[in-house]
């Protein structure tokens, strides 16, 4: 099992888990949920107590994905196999975003 911290704007919003089958999940912290104040980080995730599963890596997780060529690059010099999504994602999320959402090894 392999965990990251989603951050919004600076502040953590919940917990992103590649489980043991390779299978997914996404759990906003209760606290996120239940402040009015804090939005939804995707509008494929509205705000809930529940954790959201999924046999791939989400969408919109997969979208932050760097692709081609730069995807190719970055796997060989940080020696990622290109279908680890998730491993990619620990790598390029927590600095190179576009938007709000930055993703944190935990």
């Amino acid at each position: 099992m392999r965990q990251a911290k989603v951050l919004f704007k600076e502040k953590e919003a919940g917990i992103l888990t590649q489980l043991d089958d390779g299978s997914f999940s996404f759990c906003y912290h209760e606290e996120w949920v239940s402040n009015e104040q804090n939005p939804a980080i995707s509008l494929s995730f509205p705000k809930r107590k529940e954790a959201y599963r999924s046999d791939f890596l989400f969408p919109f997780f997969y979208n932050m994905l760097p692709e081609g060529a730069n995807k190719q690059s970055i796997c060989h010099s940080m020696k990622i196999d290109t279908s680890d999504d998730f491993g990619l994602l620990l790598i390029t999320a927590q600095y190179d975003t576009i938007g709000a959402v930055r993703i944190i090894k935990k």
